[in-house]
């Protein structure tokens, strides 16, 4: 809750900023304007769902899996476009049969998804030193989480207070119900809510510290294209939303989640296009992805023959 409440915002403002800048050829035109006119009616449907409930719940789901459609339209000709739309059409009607359960997963999803860009960022480095790096990133992904589903950290969840979580964010089976499947009993309840906290403060981590570190390329590819957003703005933005988000937690905290989520639904959906392309064959985007401003004989230039050669 507290990571939410401090990282929340200036991480959606961090993300954008990389994605919409590393990954500029996959992110422009119609296909973009395509994209954020579907995000923004998920933006609503999430707000309405405040006042009707399940109805735009499920309108969500549906222009959900419109963005993955329009991902694989731009990354898919041919027969396996045709594949790829009979694919998600069996999974939109597995979605709209259990929504609760799609909703559990689409948050899980959604903090592994720094997987895909660190493994694609890592393109860049020496192969020793990038074989480390991914396992590294696999362990925290996959590994930790999977111990944490077992059981190895249920003596310390002993000493979690429920009173404590329902003092600020009301009903604890509540919060627990965001991350767990439905039905899932105290203990498994308990475990899925670790499980997505501590993948959420990684992701948390990825995004407001590792990449803008390691990846400025990325950000002054963004700033190219949104100069008025240029240097320390973005951070100021970030924060400065965040601050009155957290006065509205504050106030009432229930309310203040469903705003948040609502307009994070633009850094949360955007990101699996990018990816769509990026594993489904989008060659020529893969080709041109930024990091070329000093020349071909320049650093970057390197590291971008280094992503094509591997993809």
């Amino acid at each position: 809750m507290l990571g939410l409440i401090a990282f929340g915002v200036l991480h959606n403002v961090l993300e954008l900023r990389y994605v919409t800048g590393r990954f500029a050829p996959v992110l422009n035109g119609r296909f973009l304007a395509v994209l954020l006119g579907l995000i923004t009616a998920i933006v609503l449907c999430r707000l309405a769902a405040i006042v009707v409930g399940q109805p735009a719940r499920t309108a969500e789901i549906l222009i959900g899996y419109a963005v993955l459609a329009a991902g694989c339209a731009h990354a898919l000709r041919g027969w396996l476009l045709g594949l790829s739309g009979a694919v998600l059409a069996v999974a939109g009607a597995v979605s709209l049969t259990w929504p609760a359960y799609h909703f559990v997963v689409l948050a899980h999803l959604h903090n592994v998804v720094p997987l895909f860009f660190l493994w694609e960022w890592a393109a860049t480095l020496p192969p020793a030193t990038r074989r480390w790096f991914r396992g590294i990133q696999v362990g925290w992904v996959f590994v930790l989480p999977s111990l944490l589903l077992y059981g190895v950290a249920d003596a310390a969840l002993r000493d979690v207070s429920a009173s404590a979580v329902a003092s600020f964010a009301g009903d604890p089976a509540k919060i627990v119900a965001l991350s767990a499947p439905p039905g899932a009993d105290t203990v498994i309840g308990a475990r899925f809510l670790v499980v997505f906290a501590f993948l959420q403060t990684m992701h948390y981590f990825v995004w407001v510290w590792f990449l803008p570190r390691h990846a400025p390329d990325a950000a002054r590819a963004f700033e190219r294209r949104v100069p008025w957003l240029r240097g320390p703005r973005a951070w100021a933005l970030g924060a400065g939303l965040g601050g009155v988000l957290a006065m509205l937690f504050a106030v009432d905290y229930a309310s203040g989640r469903a705003m948040y989520a609502a307009f994070a639904s633009y850094h949360a959906y955007l990101e699996f296009p990018v990816l769509l392309a990026l594993l489904l064959g989008a060659d020529a985007a893969r080709s041109q992805l930024v990091f070329r401003e000093t020349g071909p004989g320049s650093q970057e230039a390197a590291a971008m023959s280094t992503v094509t050669r591997e993809h």
